[in-house]
């Protein structure tokens, strides 16, 4: 009788200087024989886009998978997926589902016992001072690779729990999303620890593409599908073609895309409908790509003190902006980097924005999509900070006149 399978696959994603973990699955397909036994899990791996790296590498040695959440790594019950040998995948290569694999890494797939599922493992190797290291940084413009730590914990996998069945005889496929840029800390001392952040996430295709003007390619482009103001979903366009794609977002849903470029404006398109899982929205073309105008910067700056103080909470510190009658969105977000030394749970960041005002317009069709200035934002921002376990603290600040500190307090 033959096995349901399960495939695995993993995908990248985006969002600034530092790298990240949480859940949501995919669609089967029946395999041939029909009705009953195992059934067959397929696992793949993605990423959100990253700032600030020109590669950020992981080197996978298995996904594990189990019926029970509590699941110890030592318990009995794990089926395994081995990758042999391990595979060094630079995550940044998964960013731009417009490429042909649609950004996709196959890690491979299993035979499952038919039944319901609530645990994954990402396990990855440990560097054991190799060279160059298994897992690894290279930061924006050099060649070095610089050791990511990867903590005892992580080395025994990174737990993902998760609900799916394995229906028999049938096929399962779960994506990864390994957004790199929120899974990395920086360390005051200029090491890196990876502390990952990553999502289960629908498998079929559906979501929103367009083109943005290939002459702004070079300043870190980053266009994001926002949900009341936090981000669903960011990529960076094609960096030959301009495209960009927002794959795999829940639906029927409504978006707000945003588009943002160093020392360049802010624009946004409010309700863009993905009506169903494999519908694919249009929001520019080739002909009519998204421009974005020059804008001159001020920064917001600060310490983040987490209290009680602990260095194994990850600190992410937002600016957002919100228009009158219209959407509240983020225009840059990045995690804490860690201050060298004591005291322990300090964190640092600096936001440089635009101070111009930002373009607002409604999605409609047919394209180009008409935006119109919005000057009473400019310069405006709520400066965000949280962290997992303690309360979330916001302040207006106005970058008009002059960068800006901000300095947080968070409790629980």
């Amino acid at each position: 009788m033959n096995k349901p399978r399960i495939r695995i696959s993993l995908k990248r994603s985006l969002w600034c200087l530092a790298l990240l973990m949480t859940a949501f699955v995919a669609g089967c397909g029946s395999s041939d024989d029909g009705a009953s036994g195992p059934g067959t899990a397929s696992v793949s791996l993605t990423d959100a886009p990253a700032c600030g790296f020109d590669a950020v590498n992981v080197t996978v040695s298995k996904v594990r998978i189990h019926q029970s959440s509590s699941a110890d790594d030592k318990d009995a019950g794990w089926t395994d997926i081995t990758l042999n040998p391990p595979r060094k995948i630079n995550l940044l290569d998964l960013n731009d589902p417009t490429q042909p694999n649609f950004a996709l890494e196959h890690l491979g797939e299993t035979s499952l016992p038919s039944g319901h599922y609530t645990q994954l493992r990402l396990v990855l190797i440990p560097n054991h001072g190799s060279s160059p290291p298994a897992n690894s940084v290279v930061l924006s413009g050099t060649t070095n690779e610089i050791p990511l730590d990867t903590p005892s914990a992580i080395q025994s996998g990174v737990k993902l729990v998760h609900q799916f069945d394995v229906p028999p005889g049938q096929r399962v496929d779960l994506l990864l999303d390994f957004n790199a840029c929120d899974s990395i800390v920086q360390t005051g001392n200029g090491k890196f620890k990876l502390k990952p952040v990553i999502k289960v996430i629908p498998f079929v295709l559906n979501g929103i593409e367009g083109f943005v003007d290939t002459s702004l390619l070079g300043n870190n482009v980053v266009v994001s599908a926002q949900s009341d103001g936090n981000i669903v979903r960011a990529t960076r366009p094609n960096s030959t073609t301009g495209k960009f794609f927002l794959a795999r977002l829940n639906a029927p849903s409504q978006y707000t895309v945003v588009f943002t470029a160093n020392a360049h404006v802010t624009k946004v398109i409010t309700a863009v409908p993905v009506p169903s899982e494999t519908s694919i929205t249009d929001v520019s073309t080739t002909g009519a790509p998204i421009t974005l105008g020059t804008s001159p910067t001020h920064t917001i700056s600060g310490t983040v003190t987490l209290n009680p103080p602990t260095d194994e909470e990850t600190v992410f510190v937002a600016a957002k902006q919100t228009f009158g009658g219209g959407p509240t969105v983020t225009v840059k977000s990045q995690p804490g980097s860690l201050v060298d030394g004591p005291p322990t749970g300090d964190s640092s960041y600096a936001l440089t924005l635009p101070t111009a005002a930002p373009l607002l317009g409604p999605y409609s069709t047919p394209l180009p999509i008409t935006f119109t200035a919005q000057p009473a934002v400019a310069s405006q921002y709520a400066v965000e900070a949280s962290a997992a376990g303690y309360a979330t603290q916001s302040f207006n600040k106005d970058i008009s006149a002059a960068d800006q500190t901000q300095n947080f307090t968070l409790v629980p």
